[in-house]
């Protein structure tokens, strides 16, 4: 199935590569121009002046841009180019009701749709080892196998359009207090003088043993916080959990907290660090 893949960010870039090596990719876009001439060249595909132009030679479209308005920007940008040939599959993290809209918006066009949210930071996106989250009709989730395929190793489908979405929430949200858990339990190890680096090792290959302990308690102690997963893009993604607890009538409390702490750090200049930035807050634990 050609493809072309729209938004090189972080995790966009490593996804497209991945497409590229498994003989999948046509074209990609993205906003900066210069970000998309440097992967085309470097993958031989080739780089579209304009989103709509991507849809000429490929059957998929992968879009894998920041926020809900730039997804929905970025269907109306390509509708014009769609037909019953393209599908489009979204791998941003939005809202379930903004999928739906953005699957109106194609279904206009005779095109299908599918969201794809990922989770697993930009080394899952580099290593094609993602866990993708599918939204999608059946036969539509059969059809784009071999492109998830191409970016992660383990691809669910969650039900329709929407489902995607929500189990990324739910992803996210669990995400938030693992976050604060670690963060929390190494300022005490800290507190009371263990070897920080024993402790992740120890503990990690435990009942507490988790991904973010394994890839980020030795990073985060040595107070590296090179961005993985974006402190500002989890803020993001923790106010659609909060938007989509609202319309079913919950709150969602844990999570609230860690986006007041993540909204204190980027106010302190550190949204563009790892989430495991949450560290520098706990310190506020121990004197």
């Amino acid at each position: 199935m050609k493809t072309a893949f729209l938004g090189l960010g972080g995790m966009g870039h490593g996804m497209a590569a991945n497409l590229a090596k498994a003989g999948l990719l046509t074209g990609v876009y993205n906003r900066t121009r210069s970000k998309a001439d440097d992967f085309a060249a470097e993958h031989g595909v080739t780089a579209c002046e304009n989103p709509v132009d991507a849809c000429e030679n490929a059957q998929a479209i992968v879009i894998c841009v920041s926020a809900d308005a730039d997804v929905l920007e970025m269907i109306d940008a390509i509708t014009a180019g769609l037909n019953d040939s393209h599908t489009v599959i979204d791998c941003s993290t939005v809202a379930s009701d903004t999928a739906r809209e953005a699957a109106q918006r194609v279904g206009r066009a005779g095109a299908h749709f599918v969201d794809a949210p990922v989770s697993g930071g930009t080394e899952g996106a580099k290593n094609a080892k993602l866990s993708i989250m599918v939204g999608a009709d059946d036969a539509v989730f059969e059809a784009v196998q071999p492109v998830l395929s191409a970016m992660g190793s383990s691809i669910t489908h969650m039900g329709p359009v929407g489902a995607g979405q929500a189990t990324k929430a739910v992803n996210q949200i669990m995400v938030a207090g693992i976050n604060q858990a670690v963060c929390e339990a190494m300022r005490f190890a800290k507190a009371v003088d263990l070897p920080l680096d024993k402790v992740v090792d120890v503990v990690g290959s435990g009942a507490a043993g988790n991904w973010f302990v394994n890839h980020r308690g030795k990073t985060m102690v040595a107070d590296n916080y090179a961005p993985g997963f974006k402190l500002k893009h989890h803020h993001k993604d923790l106010g659609i959990c909060a938007h989509m607890a609202e319309q079913n009538g919950g709150r969602l409390p844990l999570a609230a907290a860690t986006r007041a702490d993540y909204e204190q750090l980027m106010a302190d200049g550190y949204g563009d660090e790892d989430i495991s930035a949450l560290y520098r807050r706990r310190s506020d634990l121990f004197d």
